[in-house]
């Protein structure tokens, strides 16, 4: 059994739903030696989210936005404003969706299903970089 962690930076992404399995995968490549195992993601933000859903049709990234913006508009009467009318809406969209994933690994893959992929889930308007900590913990390929 092995474990292993490591902090990815995710570059400033515009309000919305991002793909990002590829750029996850590309910083762990020791994936690819774990025979079985898990991948567990946490992101260290209160107003951004990681969530699984479609990977293939854009379309479902913005549909996502504009559910999520329907359910929590940005001028529902908020207390917390200080630091802008997009922020407490973003902590109830993340508290939503939730700050991490637990995604298993078969045979030196994620084992995502075939139309699913890695969201990052931005809220707020004008975010800054985010970062995730991504934790390992597997048996190593023959």
């Amino acid at each position: 059994m092995n474990w292993s962690q490591k902090t990815i930076l995710l570059r400033a992404r515009a309000r919305g739903f991002h793909l990002i399995t590829n750029e996850i995968c590309d910083e762990l490549p020791e994936i690819e030696g774990l025979k079985v195992g898990l991948l567990h993601l946490f992101l260290q933000h209160t107003s951004a989210s990681l969530t699984i859903n479609e990977n293939a049709d854009p379309d479902v990234r913005r549909d996502l936005e504009v559910a999520f913006n329907h359910c929590c508009p940005d001028d529902l009467p908020f207390i917390h404003t200080c630091e802008g009318p997009d922020d407490m809406p973003a902590h109830v969209k993340s508290s939503t969706l939730g700050c991490q994933l637990t995604i298993p690994i078969s045979r030196g893959e994620l084992a995502l299903g075939v139309w699913q992929g890695i969201y990052l889930c931005e809220h707020r308007d004008h975010a800054t970089s985010r970062r995730v900590v991504a934790t390992l913990f597997g048996t190593q390929e023959d």
